[in-house]
Formats: structure tokens, C-alpha cells, sequence
């Protein structure tokens, strides 16, 4: 199970930087047909009063024939747009940040599906087996059972012929072992959730910056010379901030099934006990009739 969750962890983390490669690769060719439009744009000469006025007319008459603009590729070139207008620069460091982000959400949600049994069931049918004496099968039971559940019931199973204090520290012990490996790499996504506003209030900063030297550069306060600073801004907060909201949603599943398993392990823990101790009294109880 271990390798299985370490090659997934790899596989998820490669897909993750070869769409993170894709989404720059795709954003350079846009940015630089931006530039060189803007440029031929304003380098075109200016028209007379006759071409504005055939112009106008050829709009009016594609309006009337019913001609549409085309569409503007739905939300993947949105969002492509959209991360071009905000600084790639910028933008890339909150893509990444929600990429790895999803990577460690997508390993734990894996590790813990698989961690889950249904402990109800399985505790009856290890507790039947140990009324009837049979240790060794009750612990290939555990042995072939995945989960967190079925390997501290091993644990205690394992010291069978120790006092009962003895078994419910060891217990206890591995319950520990078993809830830290449950909450491995969460810390990881709880940074990734803390950097990706961080990310986006930096891409604010830089963008009044940006807006303050253009001012001082031109010498005058133009609305389209604070536009263009102030949309870099606006931009990558709002992307900062969907990423930190789209991980905290996943953040919280995780940990819900974390408390259901953690839960399950404490009831399992407490019913394997009972059995053990009611158990180890039918023992004694024949030993002492021998």
C-alpha cells in the first residue's frame, strides 16, 4: 500500500508541473501576439473621413445581415486571459502554489479511502475469533486487513499473554503511530493554503508599485495609467484568494475523514480490549480447573 501511495504521490506531482508547463507555454505565444497587435495598431496611419465612413457602413451592413463576433473560446481562454492580464510572473507562483496544493489533497484523500474498512464488521468477526481460542487466525486476519484499524488490533493481538495494562499502552502507542501517518503532508497543504492569498496580496503590492512608477514616469495622474497597475493588482488577489478557498474545501474533507477513522480506531481499540480481557479470564478460569 506504501508504494502504491508513493507512486500516485509522483504521478499526481508530475501532472501537476507538466500543466503548470503547458498553461506558460501557452501564455508566452498570447502575450507576445498581444504585443505585436497593440504595435501594429499604433503604427497604422490614420484613416480619412471616407474610410471611417465606408467603415461605418460595412458594420452596418454586417449587423444587418446578422453577423456575429466569434466567441471567446469559453472559460479555458478566459482563464488563459485572464492569467496573461494578472503577470505571468505573479500568476505562475499562485498556479504552482494550487497545483502542489491539489497534489498532497489528491495523495491524503487516496491513503485515507484505502485506510477505511468497515470496522463494525470486522470487529465481529476478529472478536468471534478470539471467544474461540483461535489467536493465530484472529491475527492473519489483521495481517490481511489494510487499515489503521486492523494493525493496532494486531498490535494488541500480538501481546496476548501480557497483562492487560501492557496491551492497552501498546494499543495506544500504535493508535498514535497510525494518527500521525493519517496526518502526514497535511502540513504542506495547510502552507500552500497560507501562501496562495500571501502570493496574491504580494501581486497587489507589486502592481501599485508598477502603478505609482508609470504616474511618475508620465508626470500625470491618467485613469489608463492606473488601470493597467490596478488590474495586476485586483487579478492576482482574486486568484490568491479562489486557490486558498479551493484548498481549504479540500483541507476540510480531509480532516473530517481523519476524525472518522481516528474514531473508528478508538471504538475498535476499546471493543479489541474487552475481548482480550474476556479472553484472558476464560483462560485463567480453565487453567484453574486443570
Amino acid at each position: 500500500m506504501r508504494n502504491f501511495i508513493n507512486r500516485t504521490r509522483m504521478t499526481v506531482l508530475l501532472t501537476a508541473f507538466l500543466a503548470v508547463s503547458s498553461l506558460f507555454c501557452a501564455a508566452a505565444p498570447a502575450a507576445n501576439d498581444t504585443t505585436a497587435t497593440s504595435a501594429t495598431a499604433a503604427n497604422a496611419t490614420p484613416q480619412t473621413s471616407d474610410s471611417i465612413g465606408d467603415t461605418s457602413d460595412s458594420a452596418n451592413e454586417a449587423t444587418d445581415t446578422g453577423m456575429q463576433p466569434e466567441d471567446d473560446g469559453g472559460l479555458h481562454q478566459v482563464l488563459k486571459t485572464k492569467f496573461i492580464e494578472g503577470n505571468a510572473s505573479f500568476m505562475s507562483l499562485v498556479a504552482i502554489a494550487l497545483v502542489l496544493g491539489l497534489a498532497f489533497c489528491i495523495e491524503r484523500i487516496i491513503y485515507l479511502s484505502l485506510s477505511e474498512i468497515n470496522a463494525k464488521r470486522f470487529m465481529e468477526s476478529l472478536g468471534e475469533k478470539i471467544e474461540k481460542g483461535d489467536i493465530e487466525g484472529a491475527k492473519t486476519m489483521c495481517r490481511d486487513t489494510r487499515g489503521p484499524v486492523a494493525s493496532i488490533c494486531y498490535q494488541g493481538i500480538a501481546r496476548v499473554d501480557t497483562p492487560i495494562e501492557d496491551i492497552e499502552r501498546s494499543v495506544a502507542a500504535y493508535g498514535s503511530v497510525q494518527a500521525a501517518n493519517m496526518e502526514r503532508g497535511c502540513s504542506w497543504i495547510t502552507l500552500f493554503i497560507a501562501m496562495a492569498p500571501s502570493l496574491g496580496f504580494l501581486g497587489t503590492v507589486i502592481g501599485m508599485v508598477m502603478a505609482f512608477e508609470q504616474i511618475q514616469t508620465a508626470g500625470d495622474i491618467n485613469p489608463s495609467i492606473v488601470a493597467a497597475g490596478m488590474k495586476v493588482a485586483l487579478i492576482t488577489t482574486i486568484f490568491g484568494i479562489i486557490v486558498a478557498l479551493i484548498l481549504q474545501l479540500f483541507y476540510n474533507y480531509i480532516l473530517s475523514k481523519i476524525d472518522h477513522i481516528t474514531a473508528q480506531m478508538e471504538e475498535s481499540a476499546i471493543t479489541l480490549l474487552d475481548a482480550l480481557l474476556k479472553y484472558k479470564s476464560n483462560k485463567t478460569a480453565q487453567n484453574e480447573k486443570d
